[in-house]
């Protein structure tokens, strides 16, 4: 059992007639990672603010560890790191300067702040471009240089608002494996995300459209809302004919229409597919088509993030 961190319960934002956010409900217990992807304008960046206190609901509630966000205390704004999407930090100050101002604004001590600032230096690959003014460093290293502000002390309750736009994929995996292993030491975090495919990271996945939250789910499960199952791809050494289609749509594990896409190949949405594979492997024996292939389709993230909203 996880204690919920955020709980949001029909979340609604208002920009005059425009609704940004529209009855947005969700829990996200502590220790984990919550991602809210969706396309853009679709509420995630203003759901990350109504958490944070930054705008004020229209109608419905948004609570941290049980308190409203106006209700904050300095005490529980440090227990948290915000990343904005957008660079707010000092453009005439250098690299060095915004990270130490910003230890400052979080009370890190003066003991090791330097050995603290040169540590997430390292892990933004921006050590050696500390003396450089941040106007003149890259959207890319902006970007950085903001993540580096946000973790600088080491915060319970991280926001992040598209934090690895503009990075490379190598420093994007480097990145999701810090937030992972951040989750893994207690700390609870709520992404959005442009990359559908860092879904895959997260424990749960809030899929948003139009401002409404579709569905909140583990990455598993949300392959299995999408397609209504899981995946198998079953190919036979023998010609399948009507009556072994059938044998096989009327297996008690078979959750949808059988789509045959060759004279010996079948694509079958299973209940599990750990347990279906076994048992098609066996009818294919005993049936005399025999089994050249059998295998699981895992579907990217972004094939199921499309799956998902279209059906929306």
């Amino acid at each position: 059992m996880h204690t919920s961190a955020i709980h949001a319960h029909q979340l609604t934002k208002r920009f005059g007639d425009e609704i940004a956010v529209n009855e947005v409900s969700f829990d996200l217990p502590q220790g984990q990672i919550m991602g809210l992807i969706g396309p853009s304008g679709c509420g995630k960046t203003s759901t990350l603010r109504l958490t944070l206190g930054i705008y004020k609901p229209s109608s419905g509630d948004i609570r941290l560890l049980g308190h409203k966000p106006s209700e904050f205390q300095p005490k529980d704004r440090q227990k948290m790191g915000y990343m904005p999407q957008l660079f707010v930090l000092y453009p005439q100050l250098t690299v060095w300067e915004n990270l130490s101002f910003a230890a400052s604004m979080y009370g890190l001590p003066l003991q090791n702040r330097e050995k603290r600032m040169k540590e997430v230096l390292d892990f933004v690959d921006l050590d050696a471009h500390r003396q450089k003014l941040a106007r003149n460093i890259s959207g890319g290293m902006q970007r950085r240089l903001s993540l580096a502000a946000t973790l600088i002390h080491k915060p319970k309750y991280v926001f992040l608002d598209e934090p690895t736009a503009g990075v490379d994929p190598i420093l994007r995996k480097r990145f999701w494996d810090h937030f992972v292993a951040l989750r893994d030491a207690g700390h609870t975090l709520l992404v959005t995300t442009q990359y559908v495919g860092e879904a895959a990271y997260c424990d749960l996945v809030g899929v948003m459209a139009k401002g409404r939250m579709i569905m909140v789910e583990s990455p598993g499960n949300l392959r299995k809302r999408a397609y209504g199952g899981e995946i198998v791809n079953f190919v036979s050494q023998q010609t399948l004919t009507a009556q072994h289609v059938q044998a096989v749509q009327t297996m008690p594990f078979v959750k949808a229409p059988i789509s045959q896409q060759s004279a010996t190949q079948l694509r079958i949405i299973v209940d599990e597919a750990s347990t279906a594979m076994p048992a098609l492997t066996h009818w294919a024996n005993d049936s005399g088509v025999g089994l050249e292939a059998i295998e699981e389709i895992v579907p990217p993230f972004d094939d199921v993030f499309v799956q998902i909203v279209s059906r929306q």
